[in-house]
């Protein structure tokens, strides 16, 4: 086979130890190696590893993604050497002959012939961006579970709140639960610390209130309002963070949140985090199909012998999946607009999950071509697929009112006549 790099290395990582083949084949002036040592994962073992390898020649590198092992490998060679970082599921060795050795040894020979598919590896303050939503999500997540665990104990005390407030954690909700945990029993009282709209429920409010409060409910309820309270000076932390972060990489840079604010669905949180997770540069993806397949967005394909069996979405980022999710959701349920009408259009014959998982698709799109070529969203209306085929559009409507009983004759509407 064609050999593309005459001198190349693959790693096999772990958490203390790398397994590290050299291969070099035709250079001029220096013997062909096939070699393997073993090195630590310290700094200075690393810094040795990247001597040798300097050493020998070597040019390219494959290492495994695995967890957040890779990383520090990375860090050091990222920048003598052109490292290729390889997803596991990608690379198969032989059922049965499978150590550390031969691992990374496969390694070498498959990147030796130009056979591996590298990884998208943003730009570190991309990566640092990616740290700083992620961990946001995770508490915003661990404030949700909180608010849960809040509600499982007033349904313990018999308290019906969340019968007759939407939104516990409101203003009123939280005047009524710090009354409940300071120790107040007065239905009536409580009641009175509605606010706005929920004055007009004092009555429903003062029914659901007449519960049955221990000091172990007390206690509980203090302890989880004292959580969400320091999540939520988190949440502001990391935000306040995410702001300086984004401001610090340029105004080019920072001008793509508001840009991506302007999708149906879309909002400042969800913005930063499609950028955090795909990056400013859409070079990284020819086409808006590589990176809808890189991120799991679309259908995969699984066909043998003419028949064509699950089409399940591929493996993607979990992240960004998740985002995609949540706007689509949103933009589904937008007056109106393109998506909406696009949700609508696919949930009758598909479901609401796949109609989801097509208007993120659609929504991942428009945000590659957003950012690439710097252009605001341009609203198509609800009307659009209608406008796009309306031939078939007045026929179906035409045949839906005969399955009802009525005989229909179209007559188009004459254009008024200009003043």
């Amino acid at each position: 086979m064609k050999i593309f790099y005459k001198c190349c290395s693959g790693i096999d990582v772990h958490r203390s130890i790398l397994k590290v083949n050299l291969r070099r084949n035709g250079v001029k002036g220096k013997k062909d190696l096939d070699e393997i040592r073993t090195f630590d994962t310290m700094t200075r073992d690393l810094l040795a590893l990247s001597d040798w390898l300097k050493e020998a020649g070597c040019t390219h590198i494959a290492i495994e993604s695995t967890g957040v092992f890779w990383k520090p490998v990375f860090n050091i060679l990222g920048s003598d050497f052109k490292v290729i970082l390889v997803n596991a599921r990608h690379y198969k060795g032989v059922p049965g002959h499978k150590t550390d050795a031969k691992d990374c040894r496969w390694l070498g020979e498959l990147l030796q012939h130009g056979l591996l598919k590298a990884s998208f590896i943003p730009p570190q303050p991309i990566r640092e961006l990616r740290d700083l939503t992620r961990q946001r999500r995770r508490l915003i997540q661990e404030k949700s579970s909180a608010v849960n665990r809040i509600h499982k104990i007033l349904q313990d005390a018999n308290i019906k709140l969340s019968s007759v407030l939407t939104d516990i954690m409101g203003k009123s909700g939280q005047e009524m639960l710090q009354h409940l945990i300071n120790g107040e029993s007065d239905a009536a009282k409580i009641a009175d610390c509605a606010r706005g709209r929920m004055k007009a429920k004092i009555e429903q409010l003062t029914y659901a209130l007449e519960g049955r409060v221990t000091p172990h409910h007390r206690f509980m309820l203090s302890k989880h309002m004292k959580q969400i309270r320091f999540l939520e000076e988190m949440v502001r932390e990391f935000n306040q963070q995410i702001d300086e972060h984004i401001k610090a990489q340029g105004e080019d840079f920072a001008a793509l949140i508001p840009l991506l604010s302007t999708l149906p669905g879309a909002d400042k949180q969800s913005a930063e985090e499609v950028v955090a997770e795909i990056g400013a540069d859409m070079n990284q993806f020819p086409t808006e199909e590589n990176l809808s397949s890189w991120a799991g967005m679309c259908p995969g394909n699984n066909e043998t012998g003419g028949k064509r069996k699950s089409g399940k979405t591929t493996k993607g980022s979990r992240w960004l999946r998740t985002t995609l999710g949540e706007m689509a959701w949103a933009g589904s349920r937008t007056k109106g607009t393109y998506l909406s009408a696009h949700y609508k259009r696919i949930v009758r014959r598909r479901g609401k999950k796949r109609a989801v998982i097509a208007v993120g698709h659609t929504m991942l799109v428009m945000a590659y071509h957003m950012i690439k070529h710097q252009l605001p969203y341009n609203e198509l209306g609800d009307d659009y697929f209608n406008k796009m085929d309306e031939e078939k559009f007045k026929s179906n409507m035409v045949k839906r009112l005969e399955k009802l009983g009525y005989k229909v004759e179209l007559t188009k509407k004459e254009e008024e006549k200009a003043a």
